[in-house]
């Protein structure tokens, strides 16, 4: 059972260098989200259960991106769904019947999806993205800060999209209960310095 929602999640995905995962835990990432659109379903639950295993000493979150089969079979603490994934009310079902307790994330970007992913078993969104970024592709144009104002008091938001550890304490005191990062952890010189300026900004 998760004690409390991570203040900021590290995406991760089978390119990236699994073995800075415990000294990244260790500056303070709370959470680690599974998310590898290439990666075949084996490679996703061998994936996860190496992340799992990797910050379990830290006592991390690991959420699964789309895929509810795969953060089961794994044994993760929860699973990301996105508008095109399992809708959020059967995967709740699934979930309550299986592993009560998963936690369950939706993408968002307004407050009425927020409030619809509330009603549908949510237990926080995804919101973004914030920011202009590159990690994805197809993305809508960036909603900015003062969006996250206008969504916030539903359900705990996780902002994305172009996260810095410049901008993550505004996007905090925008009303964000946390921040989701890739390039902001990945793309610098020193991931591991990235963490912990990351970790002090969302405090």
């Amino acid at each position: 059972m998760l004690s409390a929602l991570p203040r900021l999640f590290c995406l991760v995905s089978t390119t990236d260098d699994l073995t800075l995962l415990p000294a990244l835990a260790a500056a303070g990432v709370d959470g680690f989200q599974v998310r590898d659109k290439a990666a075949t379903t084996r490679e996703l639950v061998v994936l996860t259960a190496s992340v799992i295993e990797l910050v379990a000493a830290y006592e991390a979150c690991v959420v699964v991106d789309d895929r509810l089969d795969v953060a089961l079979a794994a044994g993760a603490h929860g699973v990301h769904l996105g508008a095109s994934d399992l809708p959020l009310a059967e995967a709740r079902r699934i979930a309550d019947a299986v592993t009560p307790g998963l936690v369950i994330g939706a993408t968002c970007r307004d407050r009425a999806a927020v409030e619809a992913a509330a009603a549908a078993g949510a237990d926080y969104a995804g919101f973004g993205p914030v920011f202009a970024t590159s990690s994805k592709a197809g993305l809508p144009d960036p909603l900015g800060v003062s969006a996250i104002t206008d969504a916030a008091g539903v359900l705990p938001l996780i902002a994305i999209g172009g996260i810095s550890a410049e901008s993550a304490g505004p996007v905090r005191a925008a009303g964000a209960h946390g921040v989701a990062v890739i390039g902001g952890l990945w793309r610098q010189p020193d991931p591991v310095q990235a963490a912990k300026e990351l970790v002090t900004a969302v405090a």
